[in-house]
């Protein structure tokens, strides 16, 4: 026996397929759009529809945004003879966050995984080679620590180094409030190998 008629099960489900809502959060969600007045719900059905039209990729990182180039890649005050490589515009968020990198991105969208039968020509690195013609004098690698991240990171520096460019990798290794005896011996090396004079 369906416990809702037709239009609220279906707005749960459709709910229920965003990526990280599970069927409570969906129902949670549903209930609060009907509560919500008609004018607010017309104005979030018109955000999603204005946002899905006109955001864009960056023509310089590949980021999202709705401008031609994003704000970090228009800031004239940015170092941008320093690249930093990410897997996806999450990432370049999680940066921005620290308010300490003070180069541009480069975004990915997707790392190297033979597995998923995701390739080099799969991910946006022919784009990279394409502005490292540029200005460019370094590229951090970003990418995740997964063997994906891995993979993408051993092959994006083979593929600058005959340039002469300097590639660099960010250290990973143990996080604050992480206890030793949980963390796996992967990030434990890199933290030692990353480690910095005091």
């Amino acid at each position: 026996m369906e416990l809702y008629s037709g239009q609220i099960n279906n707005l749960i489900e459709e709910l229920a397929a965003l990526p990280g809502i599970g069927g409570k959060s969906a129902q949670r969600l549903a209930f609060h759009l009907i509560n919500m007045p008609k004018e607010k719900v017309r104005r979030l059905a018109d955000t999603m529809l204005e946002a899905r039209e006109n955001v864009r990729y960056c023509r310089e990182c590949f980021t999202l945004t709705d401008k031609e180039v994003c704000p970090v890649c228009a800031n004239a005050k940015r170092d941008h003879g320093t690249v930093m490589v990410v897997e996806n515009t999450r990432d370049l968020a999680a940066y921005e966050k620290t308010g300490r990198y003070e180069g541009v991105y480069h975004v990915l969208h997707g790392a190297i995984s033979p597995m998923l039968g995701i390739g080099p020509g799969d991910i946006r690195l022919k784009e990279l080679m394409e502005r490292l013609q540029g200005d460019v004098e370094e590229v951090i690698i970003a990418t995740n620590s997964s063997l994906e991240g891995e993979t993408t990171a051993m092959y994006i520096a083979k593929l600058i180094k005959p340039t002469g460019i300097k590639v660099t990798r960010i250290a990973s290794g143990v996080p604050v409030g992480g206890d030793l005896e949980y963390i796996d011996e992967v990030t434990l090396l890199r933290a030692l190998e990353g480690r910095v004079e005091l």
